[in-house]
């Protein structure tokens, strides 16, 4: 029988080539990454569900989850920077629709939770098998619908949505109904939509920024990365009839992909590297060695790369879109990159001229 420092040598033993392979290997880092997420999230449905059952059902009880599990975004890398907020904060019954790249998402759903108070999820009745996650989350509130069964699927939407009228509660669908994390969004299905107007009450779009500076499933790499949520203003639906449904979801989809194109772009744009441009703030360096700004018409003059922010330098960021080109380029700096994984901020070049 082997000793219990015997076992700590082995351990420390198996341990050795993590580093190694953790440094090297996008694939290795992608599936850790993912392992710590459903563990994390998995270990603490078990601690959670005695609590649960204390009130069933309570939409409240999702709270409670997300203080345990969002911080697993800081353990694998990911940063959350919500926008309209006080869209999220008003205390109403609202349909939230937003666009679905991942099941990431549902860790950016845990950051911003607190603000929404009372949400609960339309989810796959699939994810209900999905234990101990599936049971908590059917503790928690949330619907579960089977997909394949239309007729189900409909009857159980429709207690639901008079529920969340009476009790002021924010429901949360993913009208796109398959994640896809291509950078785009892709056409809505009706459900949502048919909900709000038949219960009078706002549709709040919510967009997640393209996970692609970051996550390619495809080539298995999920590095440290950045995403902008921003809640937009609500939509009413009072005095709307089923007649006005395509129009709506027209217009409620040209809006998010708007704010999708723009803030993937402002994502994309801080790991984007900058083209190298003259800036037109000269630096002197004078005899003694202290720097000192002046303009200077030296005739010997140096290009050197400052490792710092300088951020009202002029004519040193170009505006960028985020384009398909811009990901597939994003997407093999971070294959053949895989073991820079910390993004160096972006730095302006400036002249330098020795006195």
């Amino acid at each position: 029988m082997a000793s219990y420092a015997e076992l700590f040598v082995l351990f420390l033993l198996l341990m050795l080539p993590f580093p190694f392979f953790y440094e090297n290997s996008h694939i290795f880092r992608y599936y850790f990454k993912f392992c710590i997420y459903y563990g994390i999230v998995s270990f603490n449905s078990i601690i959670l569900i005695p609590a649960f059952l204390l009130r069933p059902f309570d939409v409240r009880n999702l709270l409670w989850a997300s203080t345990f599990c969002h911080r697993v975004s800081t353990l694998i890398g990911l940063r959350w920077e919500l926008r309209g907020r006080e869209h999220l904060q008003k205390d109403q019954a609202c349909i939230i629709i937003a666009n679905h790249q991942s099941s990431l998402d549902i860790l950016g759903m845990f950051e911003i939770w607190h603000v929404m108070n009372k949400c609960t999820v339309v989810a796959k009745r699939e994810l209900f098998y999905a234990w101990p996650f599936g049971l908590a989350a059917w503790l928690a509130g949330l619907t579960f619908i089977d997909r394949v069964r239309g007729e189900k699927a409909r009857s159980t939407l429709n207690a639901v949505n008079s529920r969340v009228k009476k009790e002021k509660i924010k429901l949360w669908v993913f009208p796109e109904g398959t994640r896809r994390n291509t950078g785009e969004l892709h056409p809505f299905k009706k459900g949502a939509f048919h909900m709000a107007i038949e219960e009078q009450i706002p549709i709040l779009p919510v967009v997640f920024s393209s996970y692609c500076s970051f996550l390619n499933d495809k080539m298995k790499i999920l590095n440290a990365g950045n995403v902008i949520i921003t809640a937009m203003p609500p939509i009413s639906t009072t005095n709307l009839i089923k007649d006005d449904l395509p129009e709506l979801m027209d217009k409620i989809h040209r809006q998010m992909t708007l704010t999708l194109k723009q803030t993937s772009a402002e994502v994309l744009a801080r790991y984007k590297p900058v083209k190298k441009t003259q800036s037109t703030m000269p630096i002197a360096i004078p005899s003694n060695g202290n720097p000192a700004f002046r303009n200077s018409q030296a005739s010997a003059t140096r290009t050197v790369s400052l490792h710092a922010h300088l951020p009202n330098a002029a004519g040193v960021v170009e505006v960028m879109t985020a384009t398909k080109q811009d990901i597939e380029e994003r997407n093999l700096t971070l294959a053949t990159n895989e073991h820079k994984r910390n993004v160096m901020p972006v730095v302006p070049t400036l002249n330098v001229t020795n006195a």
